[in-house]
């Protein structure tokens, strides 16, 4: 696993908590303040210069003409409207059961992107060389309407922040379960951004897309790649996939600054999705992201949140092993999470929190050098992402 060569931060302030969608909404805030919690009490944040943990950044509240790079003047008219009103606007996809209304709606979303873009300006500027921002990772906001419980697109913001400030090649790897549209969707004719959505596919989950066929726009073609996985698929078929596909794109694309978003919804236990990952295999996906980071993109990585519903025995221990990777300290999957986190986890959720950072698993993966099994749905769904976008990319599609 790579040492951070500089500091490393994590974007967060309490306020975040304001993005909220009601106690009956799967999205719930409590997700990141559990992480933190955590996170803290298991010595991954620091507490002073001299503390080698993660230093705690507070986050910026976007500005509307931030907001207006990416999103469309009448989308986040609309946000603000609703905001005061508390009345639907079902043309921006405000007000339905996915995404419903609530007061702070405006002021919680921009305060998302603006942690995010902060996490990005940070490592751009040389102030760190990872940051994380674990609230956001919205990346179903389209630039003109509200999806997925995603209001404003904070990912996708600070991108375009990245693109404005010189950045030439940014590549943005997605490991949520669900696939990553919004953002593919806002950069689909921009060569300069590579976006790799790993997911289930659309022909099982929302929303619906991310067919291996999805290779971007007529100038952009091979800007998108999508992997699109069996219902089912654990450990071993995810890291297979991943690395299957995600290493050889990013040695070719040869980014400036890796992007990810890290929606742990992929677990087992998930209530809206159907793959069968444990936290241990989410925390080898989050290693071998920040070892590309330093494989290929000159160690600059920028860590999101995104989906994860369930939010005392997955979320927090997911996201405070992403945490510790981002500060270069991995955690121990054996260490035992501490009592007083369990007792609160029990005070606000009426449930016992997991004793330990493992779920008890090894993960480990088939490469796919070593045989390609045509029989196997998974292996069907890595070779047709290989064949569609390795060519694009000037790379030999066989194993």
């Amino acid at each position: 696993m790579p040492a951070c060569t500089g500091p490393s931060t994590v974007v967060h302030d309490a306020a975040v908590a304001e993005y909220d969608f009601g106690p009956q909404h799967p999205m719930s805030p409590l997700r990141v303040d559990l992480t933190m919690r955590l996170a803290d009490q298991l010595g991954v944040l620091a507490h002073d210069d001299a503390d080698p943990g993660l230093k705690v950044v507070t986050a910026p509240m976007a500005s509307l003409e931030l907001l207006a790079t990416v999103h469309s003047e009448s989308l986040i008219e609309a946000v603000q409207r609703v905001s005061f009103t508390g009345r639907a606007d079902l043309a921006h996809g405000i007000g339905t059961e996915d995404n419903p209304t609530f007061p702070a709606m405006h002021r919680a979303s921009a305060h998302v992107v603006g942690a995010t873009v902060e996490a990005a300006r940070q490592v751009w500027e040389g102030e760190s060389q990872h940051s994380a921002s674990i609230i956001g990772g919205l990346h179903h906001a389209m630039p003109d309407k509200v999806s997925g419980f995603c209001v404003y697109n904070d990912v996708a913001v600070a991108i375009q922040w990245l693109l404005d400030h010189g950045a030439e090649r940014v590549a943005y790897v997605d490991v949520d379960a669900h696939h990553g549209d919004g953002v593919e969707k806002i950069f689909w004719d921009d060569p300069r951004v590579l976006t790799i959505s790993l997911h289930e596919t659309g022909q099982m989950l929302f929303p619906g897309t991310g067919h291996p066929a999805d290779l971007g726009g007529r100038d952009a073609e091979g800007s998108a790649v999508n992997v699109a996985l069996p219902p089912g698929t654990a450990d071993a078929g995810w890291l297979r996939a991943f690395h299957a596909v995600v290493p050889d794109l990013l040695k070719e694309f040869d980014p400036q600054i890796l992007v990810s978003q890290h929606g742990c919804d992929s677990h087992m236990s998930d209530p809206l999705t159907h793959l069968m990952l444990s936290v241990d295999g989410q925390r080898a996906a989050h290693a071998a992201v920040h070892q590309l980071a330093h494989d290929h993109a000159g160690g600059k990585w920028v860590a999101t949140g995104g989906g994860g519903y369930s939010i005392g025995s997955v979320v927090p221990r997911t996201w405070t092993h992403l945490l510790a990777e981002v500060a270069g300290r991995p955690i121990d999957p054996e260490t035992p999470t501490p009592l007083e986190w369990r007792e609160h986890v029990e005070r606000l959720l009426g449930e016992t929190g997991p004793f330990l950072m493992t779920d008890g698993r090894t993960p480990a993966y088939r490469d796919w050098r070593d045989g390609y099994d045509p029989e196997a749905w998974l292996d069907r769904a890595i070779n047709a992402t290989r064949t569609a976008a390795f060519p694009l990319h000037g790379i030999d599609p066989t194993p």
